[in-house]
This record gives C-alpha cells, sequence and structure tokens, in this order.
C-alpha cells in the first residue's frame, strides 16, 4: 500500500469512527453500524488478502444475535463479513477469472459441489422450502469464500500460517476469558457449560473449537522455520488450549482428541490401508458377536459426570441407563433414524430436523430433558442429521466428502519430500484437527456455525492449495 493510500484509509477510518460516535451519542445505534460497513467495504476491495485472512481472527470472537432478536441466527461480524466475500469473489471471478482451474478437477471440489446440487434438490422437495433455501444459502457463504476461493488465497504459504496462528490466537483470547469467568465460580462442572457465553453457545461447540486448535497448534510449535519468539508464545497458547480443553467438561471433545491422535499416528508409521480394514472387520464381529454381553454392561453403568475426576467422566460417556445428556442424543438419533425411514430417498429437507422431529420421538426415549414440542436443536450428529434431512444420497455425498479430504491430505503427505518438513507437519497437523472434528461429529453437529465450519473449509482449502504445486511438478516431469 502507498505512502497516500495509507493517509487516505486512515482518514477514512477517523472520519468513520467519528460518524460511528455521533450516530451512537444520538441513540441511532442502528445507524451507527453503517461507517463500520463502509469501512468493511473498504477493506474487502482495497485490502482483499488481510481482510480475508481476518475472518480467521473474528470467527472465536464471534456473536450469535439470535438471543438478542425475534429468532434471526446469525454470527456477527463474520457470516455478514462471509456473505459479501462471496458476493464479491464471485463478482470478480466473472469479470476476470483469478482461480486456478485445476482445482475443478479437485476431489474434493468434485464431492462439495455434487453436494451442493443434491441439497439444491432436496430444498425443492423439502417440507419447508423456505427454511432449507435458506440453510443452502448459510452453507454457500461458508463454501464459496473459504474453500472455493481459499485456494487462491491459500497458495502462499504464509497466508496459511497466518490464517491458523489468528484463528489460535483469537480462541486462546476467548479460552481466557472463559477461564477468568470460570475461575468465579471456583470452576464448577455446571457454570462450565455456559461460562463461554456469548463467544460459545455451549461447552460442547466449544470443546470441539478447542480440540480443532490444539493440533494445528502443536504442529506450528514443532515447525523448525520459527524464531524463539514465535516458539515461545505458541508453548503459552498450547498450555492455555490443553487448561482450556480440561475445564471445557467436554467429554466428546476428550475422545475426540484420543482418537484423532491415533489417527495421526497411524498415517506417521505408514500403517498398511487393508491391515487396518482386516482389524476392523474382526472388531466388528466381536461386538457383533458379543453385544448382549456389551448391552448388559451398559446398563450396569451408572457412572454419571457429577465430579471433575476425568476417569469419572470418560465412564459416564458409556452410561446410557441414567445419564440425561447421553440419553437424549439417543432419543434425537432414533429421531432422525425414523424420520429417514419415513422419508428414505430427499429426507425431510436441509434445515428442517429441528422442526420435525418432535412427532418421531418415542416416549419410551424421552428424558427429563426432553420436549414434547421438539423444540431443543439438532440431531446430535453431523451424519444422521444429514441422513435424516438429505437422505441416503445426500449421507453418501457427505460421507463422500470427508474421504476425498482424508485421502487427499493423507497422500499429500507421504508426497511432501522431507527437505519440506514444515509443510510436512502443517498437513499431519490438519490431519488430526480435521480428524478430531469428524470423529466428534459422530455426537454433535457443528457445520452450520462460523466456529467449526471456518476452520474445517479453510483446512480443506489448504489441503488442495498444496496440492496443485505438486501437480504442477509432476506435469513439469512428465512434459
Amino acid at each position: 500500500m502507498t505512502g497516500v493510500n495509507k493517509i487516505s484509509l486512515s482518514l477514512g477510518a477517523l472520519c468513520l469512527s467519528a460518524l460511528f460516535a455521533f450516530f451512537n451519542s444520538m441513540g441511532l445505534e442502528a445507524l451507527g453500524l453503517f461507517p463500520l460497513v463502509l469501512l468493511f467495504i473498504y477493506l474487502a476491495v482495497f485490502e482483499t488478502e488481510k481482510f480475508f485472512l481476518s475472518i480467521a481472527f473474528l470467527t472465536p470472537l464471534s456473536v450469535n444475535i439470535e438471543e438478542y432478536t425475534d429468532g434471526l441466527g446469525l454470527f456477527l461480524p463474520t457470516e455478514p463479513l462471509l456473505f459479501g466475500l462471496m458476493v464479491l469473489f464471485l463478482f470478480i471471478q466473472i469479470k476476470s477469472p483469478f482461480l486456478d482451474v485445476r482445482i475443478w478437477r479437485n476431489p474434493i471440489i468434485i464431492c462439495v459441489l455434487s453436494y451442493i446440487i443434491w441439497l439444491v434438490f432436496t430444498s425443492v422437495t423439502s417440507t419447508d422450502p423456505l427454511i432449507s433455501f435458506k440453510s443452502v444459502l448459510a452453507k454457500l457463504w461458508f463454501i464459496i469464500p473459504l474453500l472455493i476461493f481459499g485456494t487462491h488465497f491459500f497458495r502462499k504459504h504464509e497466508n496459511r500460517i497466518i490464517f491458523l496462528w489468528l484463528f489460535i490466537v483469537s480462541c486462546c483470547l476467548v479460552v481466557c476469558f472463559t477461564l477468568v469467568h470460570h475461575s468465579i465460580y471456583g470452576f464448577g462442572e455446571e457454570e462450565g457449560h455456559w461460562v463461554m457465553w456469548p463467544f460459545f453457545k455451549d461447552h460442547t461447540i466449544y470443546g470441539a473449537t478447542v480440540a480443532l486448535c490444539l493440533p494445528i497448534s502443536l504442529a506450528l510449535l514443532k515447525q523448525k522455520g520459527s524464531p524463539p519468539l514465535s516458539k515461545a508464545i505458541l508453548i503459552l497458547l498450547n498450555v492455555i488450549l490443553i487448561v482450556g480443553l480440561i475445564f471445557s467438561y467436554t467429554r466428546a471433545a476428550w475422545l475426540s482428541v484420543i482418537c484423532a491422535s491415533i489417527i495421526g499416528m497411524l498415517v506417521y508409521f505408514r500403517v498398511n490401508f487393508r491391515f487396518l480394514m482386516g482389524l476392523g472387520l474382526a472388531f466388528s464381529l466381536i461386538i457383533y458377536s458379543q453385544w448382549d454381553n456389551i448391552q448388559l454392561a451398559l446398563a450396569k453403568n451408572t457412572h454419571e459426570h457429577t465430579t471433575e475426576a476425568f476417569e469419572e467422566k470418560i465412564q459416564s460417556a458409556a452410561n446410557v441407563t441414567t445419564d440425561a445428556s447421553n440419553l437424549e442424543r439417543i432419543n434425537r438419533w432414533d429421531c432422525a433414524i425414523q424420520m429417514f425411514k419415513k422419508k428414505p430417498i430427499t429426507g425431510f429437507g436441509p434445515g428442517t430436523y429441528a422442526f420435525e422431529y418432535a412427532p418421531f420421538q418415542d416416549p419410551e426415549n424421552q428424558t427429563i430433558i426432553s420436549t414434547n414440542f421438539g423444540d431443543m436443536g439438532n440431531a446430535h450428529s453431523e451424519y444422521l442429521g444429514t441422513l435424516s434431512e438429505t437422505g441416503l444420497l445426500g449421507l453418501l455425498l457427505f460421507l463422500s466428502i470427508i474421504a476425498s479430504i482424508f485421502i487427499s491430505a493423507i497422500r499429500l503427505y507421504y508426497k511432501t519430500a522431507i527437505q519440506e518438513n514444515d509443510t510436512k507437519l502443517l498437513i499431519m497437523g490438519i490431519i488430526v484437527s480435521l480428524s478430531s472434528y469428524f470423529i466428534h461429529a459422530f455426537l454433535n453437529n457443528y457445520l452450520d456455525t462460523d466456529k467449526a465450519a471456518v476452520p474445517v473449509w479453510a483446512m480443506c482449502a489448504m489441503i488442495i492449495a498444496m496440492s496443485l504445486p505438486i501437480a504442477n511438478d509432476q506435469s513439469i516431469k512428465q512434459g
């Protein structure tokens, strides 16, 4: 940016700040946001790359205004900014194409586009098309700017590092806020369910986001190219994330980190895929043959997470007898399966589960936290929620996205030369991080929120972007 542009930007920001203060002093808060909107537009047009990267920092700090409005669920400021970037990028792409055409042949992009087409189709057949099309639009303003256009910005290694740094630092700020707030209540478990508000709705999405950050933060710490100050800061950030994860009291997040770490080790040691398939088949057969004994053991498990002891919380995760949280999750899963059985081909339509599941509740599955009106949210499973809303084909397309992500990432990891150790570490961090989310997704679904969608789709874009130079090198060698 030239000196003239810097002066113009500074004067513009000063004028907009003055207008913002003036409107607020006059009691016109809504008009007071107008100068801020103009500032965002200016930055998006003239500082597009920096503005795109700033989304990472704003995401953990965003606030859902649903509780302050008449049911309008919108994360500020991230969702309006992402919508604006989507429109801007599409306009620029149509006028002067800048995307690498090779991305359209990438399996991740192909699977995502196929999934979007099916979402649009199932919105037409939806029980409530308006809700479904709104749901699809909300997915698009995550996918288009972050996944598709993100492949352009993430071609630069430094942009990948900056984006992840900003997200981790911002997440750590929220963790610090939460820990300070939590300390007022003596780190009690009940209070631990909501002390992260207003930045996170509850401890489950908070725990999932912290768990997602940890592998990336560790990968950045191990990179050899980092200066000593950066390493010292990363050590502090890792400590903050670990403490935040412990006091999130989120059993699913703890388990997802453990399982994701195992996946990382399997990739690192290049464990044969056929061996894993055989092991998985043998394990499935053992479970099938011992299912009656397993059910008896689960029925005897009455451990509830009433204390902060780690081992008791892990035991309570398998309590399907008295633990209300686990029983309610089973209730939601059963509703999703029953909804699928009624509409197996197209499902009820994207975004409709919360409005349709109530009649499918089995009285025997209902708990003390169930409601007859079915007004308590989603299916508590990314996979079963997709199955109930978009049918069997929708679930298969969603699973194809996940398969393409991990196949692409693991292949990229193995193809990356030893000399590019920092890149190799980053890829491993992304694999473990995404594993933690998609394992967690068996128990919760958050891809309709910016907290999960922004990092997940951004990391997928990084995988695609990092694979492009390799594809280019191969084409040169073949020529």
